[in-house]
């Protein structure tokens, strides 16, 4: 069992691919465990249906546009935060309440999280993209996922408004999670944007010294 960290050449079907079915039994546990739980159902469907369109968009073209391993993982662990958000709310998480706790802090700060994983985690998944599938520079390839971090967390902020404020009026406080900030949206896109940069910059760092180990040996 192989954990590539760049897309091969070759097409791995996906009944062969060990790992895949590591991730897909990890979000299927994850998922059940947070319908089955949830303490607002309205508000699990209203948060999980991107979700669930990117499952079904990801699996469809796996076969045209298949990603390494490395990048299922981190997408994996993002989704499995998001979805063990959405069983009680971003607001009311557990998690958070705990770390409220620890750092006497004055919110619930899953949400925090979960948008800083957002550009933490799927920044890489991104950078392979435009460097395998669109062939763009590795400059590009760089810039790009931090720049679409970035308006991705921007376009997300106005869907969440405009479901919330035009379709769930009752859920909207809930699936918001503002907690009384009215800088709540602008400090999630950049806690998205601060953790793509982290990225990056951890992945061009590595990148650059395994370049520098490789020439010292020669």
């Amino acid at each position: 069992m192989r954990f590539t960290t760049a897309v091969s050449k070759g097409r791995t079907p996906i009944t062969k691919n060990y790992w895949i079915w590591i991730f897909i039994s990890c979000l299927t546990f994850v998922g059940v465990n947070s319908l089955v739980g949830t303490t607002n159902i309205s508000n699990w469907l209203l948060e999980n249906t991107l979700t669930i369109l990117f499952l079904i968009v990801i699996t469809a073209s796996y076969k045209r546009f298949k990603f390494s391993d490395l990048s299922y993982l981190l997408i994996c662990m993002y989704l499995m935060l998001h979805i063990y958000g959405s069983k009680y709310t971003y607001a009311e998480n557990p998690f958070g309440y705990y770390l409220k706790d620890i750092f006497n802090g004055e919110r619930n700060q899953y949400d925090r999280i979960v948008h800083f994983s957002f550009g933490l985690l799927l920044a890489y998944p991104m950078r392979e993209l435009f460097l395998r599938w669109f062939k763009f520079s590795k400059i590009a390839s760089w810039i790009l996922p931090i720049e679409i971090t970035l308006s991705i967390s921007g376009l997300y902020e106005l869907i969440e408004w405009s479901v919330a404020d035009i379709f769930f009026k009752a859920q909207g406080d809930a699936y918001l999670g503002t907690q009384g900030d009215i800088w709540d949206a602008q400090k999630d896109m950049f806690m998205a944007f601060l953790g793509a940069i982290i990225a990056t910059t951890i992945v061009s760092s590595i990148k650059w010294g395994l370049k520098k180990y490789a020439d010292a040996k020669q």
